[in-house]
């Protein structure tokens, strides 16, 4: 709602721009806790559903962690780090919408722009970390490749699909203030879980490892 009255007071666009829905005009500290609450709850429920996709995977996976074990130190540290770059990207492109300064029809500029600069501090995240697991933590050589080649690839994840939701949400008529940040979340978790646990296996079998 917010979003869709700055977006309003800068370009006085039509109420529904910013796919808030329309004839709701009343501002945030006009609505009661409940009400504010019964707007969220909803896609809060559906994106919970989809993070017990997670647990299938671990659960799939089981077999792997088992036999390495480093791996599962590393799992709150790379569902974090994609919650924060996709964190950073949803909230770059709501004040980039808020403000005008672009527009729907720049969706796919966008969203190759915002992968490509998520890469490329994945990579150098990857391999400060990597680095600093291996000489530092005493990490096996090969769970610290994991980790460098995970990262890059979270990061991208991660800002491809927080600077996606948004314009879908335009697109959709569905407002992006509410939806965009906990579907990137619920998103990035499942499918950076699971790239995860492939590239785990890729590299352990590279280094002759019986999994």
């Amino acid at each position: 709602e917010r979003l869709k009255k700055k977006s309003n007071s800068v370009k006085s666009t039509p109420s529904s721009a910013h796919g808030a829905p329309d004839g709701n005009v009343s501002s945030y500290l006009e609505q009661s806790f409940l009400q504010v609450a019964m707007t969220r709850v909803s896609w809060l429920s559906i994106f919970l559903v989809s993070l017990s996709l997670t647990a299938v995977i671990v659960n799939g996976f089981e077999h792997t962690l088992s036999r390495q074990i480093e791996l599962a130190f590393f799992m709150p540290l790379l569902m974090g780090h994609g919650g924060n770059t996709g964190g950073q990207t949803v909230g770059t492109i709501l004040s980039a919408l808020s403000a005008g300064s672009i527009k729907l029809c720049d969706a796919p500029r966008v969203v190759t722009k915002e992968a490509l600069q998520s890469l490329t501090v994945g990579c150098f995240l990857g391999l400060a970390v990597a680095l600093v697991a291996h000489y530092g933590m005493g990490i096996s050589i090969h769970v610290s490749t994991v980790i460098m080649c995970t990262l890059p690839l979270m990061s991208a994840i991660a800002s491809t699909l927080g600077s996606t939701i948004p314009f879908v949400c335009l697109a959709l008529k569905l407002d992006p203030s509410i939806i965009a940040a906990p579907a990137m979340t619920s998103f990035v978790d499942v499918f950076g879980l699971l790239s995860y646990f492939i590239i785990a296996n890729h590299v352990f079998h590279l280094f002759g490892l019986e999994l």
